[in-house]
């Protein structure tokens, strides 16, 4: 084993605090594209790969879904990251020599509140810990980064204001990649199984498929539909249940949902996260 975890971004992105926290004793290994950290672990360079899926508030991380399907690994567990943002400057800079914040596009919009009330003027930056090592290589005391509090610790600049985010519970959760598939888990706040699956071209098939888990009682806490190979008719959905399965319920429902459907690919079974209650 190489002991490392692969992540997207620069040091310092939210997904590298999600590596030091669900692995705090992993090596984590910073990648340049969500493929570049896939391809990571499939040539043994790093042992798993921690991306993002989806945020509490803007949703599915674009391109990640279409990524999982076709990239040989499976989901062995889940992490749930609270993004606090950070004013973070230049070691002696205060809140009243700032007058311009840069970051992602996503952060400059989840502190609109802060920004506003404090007349700072947004700069667009490619990425959270890219604007954060920006600030730092500057040196321009008027200028700060939105950013993760391990993003200042990387580049050595002071964090002027904590938690600013307009929101109080944003959370992102992540999935957690291996080579190989561990379904011997059992998780204390019981298990995930995350499939995609097609349906059959005959009439109301979706609706079919889904009966299954509705009779027998499995709760699904996410279903995603995305077109394939670029055709407005073939559309794949990405799907969470709650259990395992080999657990009975579970069994009837995935074996109803084979009978309508052309295709099931399983991602990953693995214990649910206690963030995610």
């Amino acid at each position: 084993m190489t002991k490392r975890i692969a992540f997207q971004g620069e040091p310092g992105a939210y997904s590298h605090q999600a590596c030091r926290e669900t692995y705090p004793d992993m090596e984590a290994m910073p990648c340049r594209t969500f493929e570049d950290a896939i391809q990571a672990v499939r040539s043994h360079e790093a042992d798993l790969a921690m991306l993002p899926v989806e945020n509490s508030t803007f949703g599915r991380v674009a391109d990640i879904h279409h990524l999982l399907p076709e990239s040989g690994l499976h989901i062995i567990a889940e992490a749930f990251v609270r993004v606090h943002i950070n004013l973070l400057a230049l070691p002696g800079a205060s809140l009243a020599d700032i007058d311009r914040a840069m970051s992602h596009t996503m952060l400059l919009g989840q502190c609109r509140e802060f920004l506003h009330e404090h007349d700072i003027q947004r700069v667009t930056g490619a990425d959270t810990a890219g604007s954060a090592r920006q600030v730092a290589e500057t040196g321009d005391p008027s200028l700060a980064a939105l950013a993760s509090e391990l993003a200042g610790e990387i580049y050595g600049l002071d964090v002027i204001a904590r938690n600013i985010e307009d929101e109080g519970n944003n959370t992102t959760r992540f999935l957690v990649m291996s080579r190989d598939p561990d379904h011997s888990q059992r998780g204390d706040d019981g298990m995930m199984t995350t499939f995609v699956f097609q349906v059959r071209n005959i009439p109301a098939a979706l609706y079919k498929a889904m009966g299954g888990f509705a009779t027998n009682g499995v709760n699904m806490t996410k279903l995603e539909s995305y077109m394939v190979g670029g055709s407005f008719n073939a559309t794949q959905f990405y799907a969470d249940i709650e259990g395992h399965p080999e657990d009975p319920a579970v069994r009837r429902a995935l074996d109803e949902l084979d009978y309508f459907t052309s295709e099931v690919r399983m991602l990953g079974v693995y214990p649910a996260d206690p963030g995610r209650h």
